[in-house]
């Protein structure tokens, strides 16, 4: 069964730029693990939220990676610093 989730992200507006590029450096790692299918960086047209895609073969392969981006220091779990309210995180399953 496939994985996936969708983030929904709301970085300060002077930190927008900083956050994408942040999600496109956790992107590129991201890229290069086992059981990774597609990931996606995205922002609303009024720049109010940065919205990431992920797809894995499965849950483990996720959180393998899930792993990789603390490692690099990006907060998959919770709320970094250029960020003003909580993420709404969305974990899909294929079926």
């Amino acid at each position: 069964m496939s994985f996936g989730f969708v983030a929904f992200h709301y970085p300060a507006p002077e930190h927008v730029d900083e956050f994408v590029a942040e999600c496109h450096r956790v992107a590129e790692a991201m890229r290069q693990q086992p059981g990774f299918l597609s990931v996606g960086v995205w922002v609303t047209a009024d720049g109010a939220a940065v919205v990431t895609t992920g797809a894995f073969e499965s849950g483990e392969a996720f959180r393998a990676t899930a792993d990789l981006a603390r490692e690099m220091g990006a907060t998959p779990d919770g709320l970094s610093d250029l960020e003003v309210r909580p993420r709404e995180v969305h974990f899909l399953e294929s079926r």
